[in-house]
């Protein structure tokens, strides 16, 4: 069962409490002497200041039985990890072994130096938020499973791996449009977790902006794991002289593929990781909303549909107005299924995908979906009309965009100039409702940008891949605690709470 759990207020009297008389009597103890430990410090506890943790306990609390020996320090716990990640500590048993060593650390996570969670405690929790049958989950990883080596082939210059069953994308779409999702996903808890503690609190504090009107970008990373794609050997086939065969092997990271890293052009053991991110003007902030992680070879396009639909559960009270996404994400299916949704698409077309402008009718059209006018200028933006569904264009002279036009008299006698209308409905890929090309598309496409810096955020700033950890779960895990921590940061620039200073005037005051 769920044990006593320490509110919100309760941990910051605790935190003030034991931090102020160790700052009162030697200020080095607490700002580390360095200056860039001082900035590090100083943010960690302003963070877990105000990390309001009070929301878990309603999400934790069905997820704990009703007899037995009560679960103690669960937000402790949870705590720690949050403070792991924000001092990069990437080992629990050296963490648990930082915190015997230093009492500020215990205090910080709220904690008493004679109450510390012991390693086990915090793998416990790491177990417990992932909602797997532990039978199946322990079958996968005693499975042996079949060896496959690094692929040979090379492929072009940014070009991903193509999806691997041809028409899965409109499947997924099909099932999206029924309000079909995958309700029994094992992060699912995770997930709602990072909801509720991170976006949630942030959507509250303004740092999303217009939760009715949100415009979302999403990515997917590479992500490689710790475990080694070699596998152990079961088989004796070495001691026949057989040095290099392909029986079935036992892996440490069982669900980790080979998948293609499109940036650097090589090949990568692990994972890829998809989220879906909103930018922040004033703050020049990214801030993710959704997590998932999938296969290596997972096409982008594929994941994005799952993405969409799982985020739109999660947050009912959200409307998202735009999805930007890249060449990846320019097929058919997802146009219609982001339509469908009233979601305008923000996607550069694919130059790899064959008739990008071919259009049925009398009426040109240029690469970027835009009408062409007789003397082979394209046409000038002038709205888009909900009524009928419809994008008005101008003769380019009659708006005053060129000076002059050989064809003017042959193309309208009109002063307003020549009017042609595109119905997003004909052809929703060329024809999207914010034009192509348009200076309010170039804006949008901009912020495509923020969903690849929180891929770098997660993998430099927070250091991911330096755990090493294996499988699904503890990357799933660490991925939900690395993002909280960037919203925390956002948190805190919008703020500008200083925990120091607020010592400092609790001192003053004192004096």
């Amino acid at each position: 069962m769920l044990g006593a759990w320490r509110s919100h207020s309760d941990y910051q009297s605790f935190l003030v409490e034991n931090i102020q008389p160790i700052y009162a009597s030697d200020k080095n103890r607490v700002i580390q002497f360095s200056e860039a430990l001082s900035k590090l410090y100083n943010e960690a506890l302003s963070k877990l200041y105000n990390l309001d943790l009070d929301v878990l306990k309603s999400v934790l609390e069905p997820y704990y039985s009703n007899t037995g020996s009560p679960a103690k320090n669960q937000p402790e716990v949870f705590r720690s990890f949050v403070l792991m990640s924000l001092l990069k500590c990437h080992s629990i048993t050296k963490w648990v072994y930082m915190l015997h060593h230093d009492d500020l650390l215990c205090y910080m996570i709220g904690v008493s130096p004679d109450n510390i969670p012991g390693v086990g405690t915090h793998y416990d929790l790491i177990n417990r938020l992932w909602l797997e049958d532990p039978d199946i989950e322990k079958d996968r990883q005693d499975s042996l499973h079949p060896f496959k080596r690094k692929p040979r082939k090379k492929l072009a210059k940014n070009q991903k791996l193509p999806p691997r069953h041809p028409g899965i994308i409109q499947k997924f779409v099909d099932l999206a449009l029924q309000g079909k999702i995958f309700e029994s996903r094992p992060e699912k808890l995770l997930q709602q977790i990072f909801a509720d503690v991170a976006v949630r609190p942030s959507a509250n504090a303004g740092i999303l902006g217009d939760i009715e009107k949100l415009t979302i970008s999403g990515d997917g990373t590479c992500i490689k794991t710790g475990g080694s794609p070699f596998g152990i050997r079961t088989c004796d086939c070495a001691n026949k002289g057989i040095f290099n065969c392909d029986c079935h092997r036992k892996f440490s990271d069982p669900d980790a593929r080979y998948g293609w890293d499109s940036y650097h052009e090589t090949w990568f053991y692990g994972y890829s990781g998809y989220f879906l991110v909103t930018y922040n003007e004033e703050l020049k902030s990214d801030i993710p909303i959704y997590l998932r992680l999938v296969e290596a070879p997972r096409y982008d396009g594929v994941t994005a549909i799952i993405a969409l639909s799982e985020a739109r559960a999660l947050y009912p009270d959200f409307v998202f107005d735009k999805f930007i996404g890249d060449c990846a994400h320019d097929n058919y299916p997802t146009y219609h299924l982001l339509n469908k949704w009233n979601i305008k698409p923000v996607i550069p077309l694919n130059k790899k995908n064959k008739n990008n402008s071919k259009y049925q009718g009398t009426i040109k059209i240029n690469e970027n979906g835009i009408p062409v006018c007789m003397a082979g200028l394209p046409m000038v933006y002038n709205g888009f009309m909900k009524d009928r569904n419809r994008i008005k264009w101008r003769c380019p002279f009659a708006t005053g965009k060129v000076d002059s036009c050989n064809c003017k008299d042959k193309c309208s006698s009109s002063d307003y100039g020549r009017t042609v209308y595109t119905k997003p409905s004909s052809d929703p890929r060329l024809f999207t409702v914010i034009p192509r090309g348009s200076d309010e598309w170039k804006c949008e496409m901009k912020k495509r940008t923020s969903s690849e810096r929180v891929n770098k955020r997660l993998l430099n700033d927070y250091e991911l891949e330096l755990s090493k950890t294996r499988g699904k779960k503890r990357w799933s895990f660490w991925i939900m605690i690395h993002s909280i921590n960037i919203h925390l940061d956002a948190r805190l620039k919008k703020s500008k709470f200083d925990f120091i200073s607020m010592l400092d005037g609790l001192l003053g005051r004192a004096a």
